[in-house]
């Protein structure tokens, strides 16, 4: 067959769909569906290849192969053209298969050679579900219109597979969304949850892939292009002078206007798709080619059509937001990504959080762990997997999400649970209890938090204040700039609801990968080392001076603690502490009550803040040291990369050497330093960084148990013996050793 018309295509697709509307069984359907096929395009062999594992393909029907070979037949991803066409989501066709890189002779399957190959993946929203292969003892390759008749059905293939027409004996053919499935993400805010998934986009659901009258479908494409283009044109209408906002939609209306996209989805329409199906193939082209994009700005461009599509799905089928399925009472929240304001929504409300997307540094990291959430980031396939009201256990802790999990990982997970609450009923004896260690040293365990929910954790968790408040969650959570008066208001809530007790104030930290949609980002190669937190108040003083005023406002002749984010440089932190003394100043002549006192300290997240002046360390009120960034700056390793960032330990010698430096430097100028992060909240870690001289730590409010009931049974002199005979010995890390005196404890 050397051309195709688009009524031969249609006359394929309508013999599909015979064959699929009956109630043969699953087995039956691929048999036949490989029978029409190698006779329509005039081939000796036609094979299905179904997933059965993740890694795994295995022959489920054939016409032209042994029969015998059905089911036994597999082949690792990549192996083979089978596999490789699985692998790299991407047609092979050759005229001389056995010359091809990869190919691989199957003699169990009793095939001769044959010369031409045309494999096809079978994927739907960038999901592998397997490969079609026609294959012709003629040395020929198949044309574009034999490729494009099979890509169609190969999109059919992937619906029906998706919607259980091809259900049978084997894992390769079991129904799908409903075997168990483990997921290994990354860890984005710590602890363990079970309960029931709540998707926060429902799956579109195509049931009817193939169509009958081509004009009809086009009529109601364009229709529903047309609501989509007005929909898009009026959001730009009310998107207002942001220009960061209207560049995003400008992006939307023209891939909504484009020209291809809607060529590509009527050709698919003419070859027998219905109008669902021909967006929904066009969608799963796009997915594959964001998980093959390099450059940032194309996957981003991507994911805008991918976006649009979903709009489009959902004026074509109906199927909005809202399905009128009920949340479950335990609710584990799942979507691709969502923003810091949509997460707020649900509250508290959630057990779990699963995100496809996301990043450990991610708005919606912050929102989680403000909340205690467990979160895992960088599940793969978990929208594609998950369905509304499926059982899942969350391991926050591991990065693992076990989704409808058999009876032996909801025991052993169980286990798990019930050995943590029992744990944290043995923190809550010892709550009112001072952190003194077995050698008598005290140190203070505050709390971080970000939003007023944190709050009623302060006198539950043991915290004697809060180390750290993230202001700039009150920023990501709008759509414009915040005013003072509403800030101060917030401000002065936090200060009342520590009843007491100290609360520092980090200014306004964004940038990086926190990035406000209203203040236009800059166009950088490395954001994290770019424009961010002091730097931005620096240069847009307005900002700082406002919230600098909001914040002495709040105190209200009570004490204010503040401190200055990502501090480079001796000279950043003069700057800024000028604009407090300007604020100051501005509200005395004002009359406003002011601060009782106030402190003002800088965040100290760069090495080479470690090495400021003498006269930095002197004049500022306080350091803290913030470990997340300042363990990637120091290892060169972005926290953000799981190839690099768990190959450097917290407790590398060199890192608690450096740490020793500036606990000793702020021991020379008689300054209080301070530790947050991760870190401070890991009971080994926390020890041993009390054991270099740091007294206060601050962590998430769920960690304050556990550090303090390892403080208590401690004796950071011994501690401090053990790390120091490491260090000498030239070890890399004090980690196995400090494990080792700790069992022997």
């Amino acid at each position: 067959m050397t051309e195709r018309t688009d009524t031969e295509s249609r006359k394929l697709l309508g013999r599909l769909r015979d064959e699929l509307a009956g109630d043969a069984p699953g087995q039956t359907r691929l048999d036949k569906i490989t029978a029409l096929i190698a006779s329509s395009m005039g081939c000796e062999v036609c094979s299905i290849y179904l997933f059965r594992d993740q890694e795994t393909l295995e022959l489920c029907a054939t016409e032209g192969l042994k029969a015998e070979a059905v089911h036994q037949t597999r082949m690792r991803l990549g192996e083979g053209l089978v596999g490789r066409v699985a692998q790299r989501r991407q047609v092979v066709n050759t005229a001389n298969a056995p010359q091809a890189s990869g190919f691989r002779f199957m003699p169990e399957t009793g095939e001769e050679v044959y010369s031409s190959f045309l494999g096809i993946p079978v994927q739907r929203l960038g999901e592998a579900l397997g490969v079609l292969v026609v294959q012709s003892k003629e040395a020929r390759e198949f044309s574009a219109d034999e490729i494009y008749a099979l890509e169609v059905v190969a999109m059919v293939l992937a619906e029906m597979t998706e919607l259980g027409a091809f259900i049978g004996e084997g894992a390769a053919m079991s129904a799908r969304h409903s075997h168990p499935v483990m997921i290994k993400g990354t860890t984005g805010q710590e602890g363990v949850a079970e309960g029931h998934i709540w998707l926060h986009e429902p799956r579109v659901v195509v049931v009817n892939p193939i169509a009958d009258d081509p004009h009809r479908e086009m009529e109601r494409l364009n229709a529903a292009v047309d609501e989509l283009r007005i929909g898009v044109d009026k959001m730009l209408s009310l998107a207002g002078p942001d220009q960061e906002q209207r560049q995003v939609l400008e992006a939307y209306r023209m891939f909504a206007n484009s020209k291809s996209w809607m060529r590509r989805m009527e050709e698919d329409i003419a070859r027998g798709l219905s109008a669902e199906a021909a967006v929904e193939k066009e969608q799963s082209l796009a997915r594959a080619r964001v998980g093959q994009a390099a450059d940032g700005y194309l996957r981003e461009r991507l994911s805008d059509l991918d976006d649009l599509s979903n709009r489009l799905l959902r004026i074509l089928t109906g199927q909005g937001q809202d399905t009128g399925a009920e949340m479950p009472p335990d609710p584990i929240l799942v979507a691709r990504n969502i923003g810091p304001g949509e997460l707020l929504d649900y509250g508290r409300n959630l057990k779990g959080i699963v995100l496809e997307a996301g990043s450990v540094g991610s708005h919606a990291a912050i929102v989680a762990r403000a909340l205690a959430i467990p979160l895992v980031v960088h599940a793969k396939g978990i929208t594609t997997e998950a369905l509304n009201g499926d059982p899942v256990m969350v391991d926050g802790d591991q990065g693992i999400v076990h989704l409808r999990p058999d009876d032996n990982v909801v025991s052993a997970f169980r286990d798990k649970m019930a050995m943590q609450a029992e744990a944290l009923e043995r923190y809550a004896s010892i709550r009112d209890k001072p952190a003194v260690t077995l050698c008598g040293a005290k140190i203070d365990l505050m709390m971080n938090a970000g939003l007023m929910a944190d709050l009623p954790s302060l006198p539950s968790s043991g915290a004697e204040g809060v180390g750290l408040f993230r202001t700039e969650l009150q920023f990501l959570i709008r759509n414009q700039m915040p005013q003072r008066s509403e800030l101060s208001a917030l401000y002065a809530r936090v200060i009342d609801a520590a009843q007491g007790k100290p609360v520092v104030f980090r200014t306004l930290d964004i940038g990086s990968d926190k990035v406000l949609t209203y203040m236009k980002p800059n166009d950088e190669p490395n954001p994290a080392m770019g424009w961010r937190a002091i730097r931005v108040g620096l240069d847009k003083p307005g900002v700082l001076r406002m919230q600098l005023q909001a914040l002495m406002r709040a105190s209200s002749g009570r004490p204010l603690y503040v401190m200055f984010p990502f501090v480079a440089q001796y000279e950043e932190y003069t700057q800024a502490r000028a604009e407090v003394d300007k604020a100051l100043e501005r509200e005395r002549r004002l009359g406003h009550p002011l601060p009782s006192k106030i402190e003002v300290g800088a965040m100290l997240e760069t090495p080479s803040l470690g090495f400021a002046p003498r006269q930095f360390f002197e004049e500022v009120d306080f350091i803290s040291i913030g470990g997340n960034d300042l363990k990637q700056f120091f290892f060169a390793a972005d926290r953000e990369n799981e190839r690099v960032r768990r190959r450097y330990d917290s407790l590398n010698v060199s890192f608690l050497s450096f740490l020793e430096q500036i606990v000793e430097r702020c021991s020379a100028s008689n300054t209080p330093v301070s530790f947050c992060g991760e870190d401070a909240g890991r009971p080994v870690e926390a020890i041993c960084l009390a054991a270099i001289g740091l007294r206060r730590l601050s962590m998430r409010p769920a960690s304050i148990g556990p550090v303090k009931s390892l403080l208590r049974r401690t004796n950071l002199q011994e501690l401090r013996k053990v790390i120091a005979d490491t260090r000498h010995r030239g070890a890399m890390s004090v980690r196995p050793a400090v494990m080792e005196w700790l069992k022997e404890q």
